[in-house]
């Protein structure tokens, strides 16, 4: 699978970090591979950042590791209470789905 570079990078400095804290916890790759549902090989891929990973098990690995909340912040609404009024009333008055593309674009 293709990342444009600053992904890439994205995703190997989140496996360093499950590496860091997985080893800060003295948890085996066995043993931490069984908590989160995966194999070692498949943690052995979380931790060098391989995006093909599923998302669920990153999710496991978050909840395990006490940062499930940290996914709270992803793709927040904004801070601005306007903008945030702006968009929720959008998300009230207008389809719940993208709309399709149109041929040639």
């Amino acid at each position: 699978m293709f990342l444009p570079g600053d992904c890439e990078e994205a995703m190997k400095t989140l496996g360093d970090r499950l590496r860091i804290e997985r080893l800060r916890r003295n948890e085996s790759q066995r043993i931490f591979a069984g908590r989160i549902g995966a194999s070692i090989p498949t943690l052995l891929k979380m931790e060098r950042g391989d995006p093909t990973v599923q998302f669920g098990l990153w999710v496991n690995a978050l909840d395990i590791l006490g940062h499930l909340g940290d996914l709270n912040h992803v793709l927040a609404p904004p801070d601005d209470l306007f903008l945030r009024y702006e968009i929720e009333q959008q998300m009230k008055n207008s389809r719940k789905r993208a709309s399709r593309r149109r041929k040639g674009r």
